[in-house]
């Protein structure tokens, strides 16, 4: 049984943004710090709730207007935070942590120690904890998403956005015309054109990612190591035995964290 915490795995400290903070500024700092959420405090800098970018993708995204946009970027943090805020004791097992995760369908949970916050912990954190032992799935076909949603290069944001939202996705997978994968692009990309970063009007083909590719019969271990060495969610899997070809379909920290929590896992 492992025996390690959520103390030993967890991201001390917190970035924390004032409820009154405008949406672009979130945005900024959520790419500045290359991280996925702030927790929002109030005045005795106490936490009260947490804004993510899938929060931001949430918004009113009325089209690529840039007067439409304009009003997102004049709402705040407390408008659009998530809340309350989902917590964990620094005490607790790692497979607590995994286990809360999934139950409450979060990405990240405020960590505690009695009723101080004091650091997150997020899947990626649990990641970087998992067991070097196998389990008995093993490779990365076992716990893949067969599927993925796609665009073309030429998906405008605010139809990217909407594709997210529709389909519960983080993410999207770019094919061009010849069928053939070209990039990725995420919840976190799209930040840019909120923040200012980028002109509302850049479609995808201006803010999408190299993507980063595995193969189905790697195992989980390699998976995560790279999404670790990339600081990345999500792996595109693809035949390389058959260069050219459509994904297979994607390997995600949501899809590890399932296997992280299943009966027979390393981690039970």
């Amino acid at each position: 049984m492992d025996l390690t915490t959520v103390r030993d795995v967890m991201h001390s400290g917190l970035i924390t943004c004032a409820p009154n903070t405008m949406l672009a500024d979130v945005a900024a700092l959520l790419r500045k710090h290359r991280i996925h959420a702030l927790v929002v405090t109030d005045r005795d800098k106490g936490p009260v709730g947490v804004v993510s970018d899938t929060d931001l993708l949430a918004g009113e995204w009325l089209g690529t207007n840039a007067e439409n946009v304009a009003v997102l970027r004049r709402m705040t943090a407390a408008e659009l935070m998530s809340k309350p805020l989902a917590t964990i004791a620094a005490s607790s097992s790692v497979a607590e942590a995994a286990s809360e995760i999934r139950r409450l369908h979060v990405a990240r949970l405020l960590v505690t120690d009695g009723a101080m916050p004091i650091g997150v912990l997020s899947e990626s954190d649990l990641m970087a904890a998992l067991p070097r032992h196998p389990t008995r799935r093993e490779k990365v076909s076992d716990v893949m998403s067969w599927g993925y949603v796609a665009c073309s290069p030429g998906t405008p944001v605010d139809g990217a956005v909407r594709a997210m939202q529709e389909r519960d996705s983080r993410s999207l997978v770019v094919i061009d015309d010849r069928g053939q994968l070209v990039g990725v692009v995420t919840g976190f990309d799209l930040l840019a054109c909120l923040s200012g970063e980028s002109p509302v009007d850049v479609g995808v083909a201006g803010l999408m990612k190299q993507p980063i590719t595995i193969e189905p019969d790697a195992s989980l271990q390699e998976a995560v190591d790279l999404m670790l060495d990339k600081s990345i969610h999500r792996l595109v899997v693809v035949n390389q035995s058959k260069p050219g070809g459509p994904p297979l379909g994607i390997i995600s920290t949501t899809d590890i964290m399932v296997e992280m929590v299943s009966a027979d896992s390393a981690w039970r």
